[in-house]
């Protein structure tokens, strides 16, 4: 039975944790799919899934993790993740989310910024051998008895748990604690639940890393469970949809979006692989019917391209969300025609936001999808200021978006000057994104501050560059960098990836440029390639796109000066 009950715009979750969030959807929905892996032929209903949470959870305390203690998990998308994610909420646990791609030197890093007492791992995946790096950070572990870990390195870390796989000498294996937990009471765990506030720490994401290191954003109960209810309500999610999450779970997209947004709503959590693959998430929308799909644009068009596409049956799509850079307008096209995603919306945020600030609605127009970022969530404010004077801007005028609400995070974990640089006085939350706000209240994302290329004193903005560029046939992206200029300061620097077979020179892009743009935005250096630079979630990272550069050109910071 289809449930309307949530989609009031006034939210259900206010005042609520997770797991009372997640028992109240559990009472209405026992015999509907909660969770299901299409790879792994895995599959939940939502009784079957609270019952491996609670399982977890007594796992958890059986491993002696306490309320408040923080809990790593570096892996990619398997059902252990999501059951952790539940788990450690129900105990009061704060759940560290490690992105996958880290290397050694991340992850040592975050463990010790993070202060966590244990750490969730898979064995491999693809070439990364997860055993062995994290035996490589903390050489202690191999002569260490499970759950008694001493580290120097790390002094709170005692636990090491694979999830699966061999047997990582000093850890725990993740059937090893679910037997431990069978020794809990439910007294023990009723005990370990003792209503803990909505505005506590439950999660600490950490942010994308695409100006440098991340910082660990720390999240409440009440900051997720609202933004995963906003996000829902703007795709009018119901008990009867089924959303097929391709992105990452460590990330934003996958943890509130995806799974926190179907334990709101009631709908089903539908993850096609371990990690994105077009052809394994159009087999899962297929067998399973999704009616909404998440990804990045480039997860779209690689859906769109891929040689099964045409015989495919995807007529469930109704919704879904695009988020994490601009959608070119003929891929929104194919998207609501070719997919028949006819109300397919487009999502701004930030980890620091919990994670979306802004969202375009199913019925809104095909332009306001491609050329905004839709207007505020309820209940969310939004500003755009001059960044130098913090002064309010009108419509129309261009400057840093701020935005405020309760969704807002906690702040950086161990990093109290970085909050008070992110958070003011008043609540504001200072993106660090320009934007501009249109008279019908939508907005439209115009570059970052810290982007922001100043050549003999003129102040260009990558974005209205690489936009223009997108104008270009041949061209399928672009990344525009300032580099360090002896007589300029700056100078540009374009990196671009041209459609299929297309060719161009670096002389043709400029020429395209020369006329259309002032002579100060068209780029010095061009140079073509097959891919960028990204973070896992398709974002591209500038700042390594500059370092490259730097290096191949003989380039260096003192020369400017």
């Amino acid at each position: 039975m289809m449930s309307d009950k949530h989609s009031s715009q006034t939210p259900w979750v206010d005042g609520l944790t997770i797991d009372q969030v997640l028992k109240q959807t559990v009472n209405e929905n026992k015999d509907q799919d909660a969770l299901v892996f299409t790879n792994l032929g895995h599959r939940n209903n939502w009784q079957e899934f609270y019952e491996e949470v609670e399982k977890t959870a007594k796992a958890l305390l059986a491993m002696g993790i306490q309320k408040g203690e923080h809990v790593a998990i570096w892996a990619t998308n398997v059902p252990e993740w999501v059951y952790l994610q539940f788990a450690t909420a129900r105990i009061g646990a704060v759940l560290v989310t490690v992105n996958p791609a880290y290397r050694p030197f991340e992850l040592e890093y975050v463990l010790k910024q993070s202060d966590s007492v244990a750490l969730f791992l898979v064995d491999r995946f693809k070439k990364s051998d997860y055993h062995k790096m994290v035996t490589e950070v903390c050489p202690a572990l191999a002569t260490s008895e499970p759950g008694k870990l001493s580290s120097d390195k790390f002094p709170k870390l005692r636990s090491v748990v694979s999830l699966k796989g061999d047997c990582l000498e000093g850890a725990y294996n993740w059937q090893d604690i679910l037997e431990m937990g069978e020794g809990v009471t439910a007294e023990e765990l009723a005990t370990s639940e003792a209503l803990p506030s909505p505005d506590e720490p439950i999660n600490i994401q950490y942010t994308s890393g695409t100006t440098g290191f991340p910082k660990a954003a720390t999240l409440s109960h009440r900051n997720l469970l609202l933004n995963a209810y906003y996000i829902g309500f703007c795709q009018k999610m119901t008990n009867a949809d089924k959303i097929c999450i391709p992105v990452p779970f460590y990330h934003c997209f996958g943890c509130v979006l995806g799974t926190l947004c179907c334990a709101v709503f009631g709908s089903t959590m539908v993850i096609p692989e371990e990690y994105f693959q077009p052809d394994k998430t159009l087999d899962a929308i297929e067998q399973e019917g999704a009616t909404s799909l998440y990804g990045v644009p480039t997860m779209f068009i690689a859906q769109l391209e891929d040689e099964t596409f045409s015989s495919r049956n995807l007529t469930t799509l109704r919704t879904g969300i695009m988020a994490g850079s601009p959608c070119p307008i003929e891929v929104m096209k194919q998207v609501i025609h070719e997919m028949g995603a006819s109300e397919m919306t487009i999502a701004y945020g930030e980890t620091e936001a919990s994670p979306v600030i802004t969202q375009t609605r199913t019925d809104d127009p095909l332009e306001l999808r491609v050329e905004t970022v839709g207007r505020a969530l309820p209940d969310v404010e939004v500003k755009i200021v001059d960044p130098e004077s913090g002064n309010e801007l009108g419509d129309n005028e261009q400057g840093e978006l701020c935005s405020r609400s309760a969704m807002v995070m906690i702040g950086y974990y161990g990093d109290k000057e970085a909050t008070d640089a992110a958070i003011d006085k008043e609540g504001w939350l200072h993106t660090g994104d320009l934007a501009v706000r249109l008279p019908n209240g939508y907005f439209r994302i115009t570059g970052r501050i810290k982007d922001m290329v100043i050549r003999g004193g003129e102040n260009i903005y990558p974005r209205e560059i690489e936009e223009f560029l997108f104008t270009h046939e041949s061209i399928e992206q672009a990344a525009v960098v300032g580099l360090p200029d002896k007589k300029y300061g700056e100078e540009l620097c374009v990196w671009i990836k041209l459609r299929g077979d297309q060719e161009m020179t670096p002389e043709e892009v400029q020429n395209f440029c020369r006329g259309k743009l002032a002579h100060y935005k068209v780029p010095r250096y061009v140079k073509f390639v097959t891919e960028f630079p990204q973070t896992v979630t398709g974002k591209i990272q500038k700042f390594k796109i500059r370092d490259i550069m730097k290096e191949e050109l003989g380039l260096s910071e003192e020369q400017t000066a």
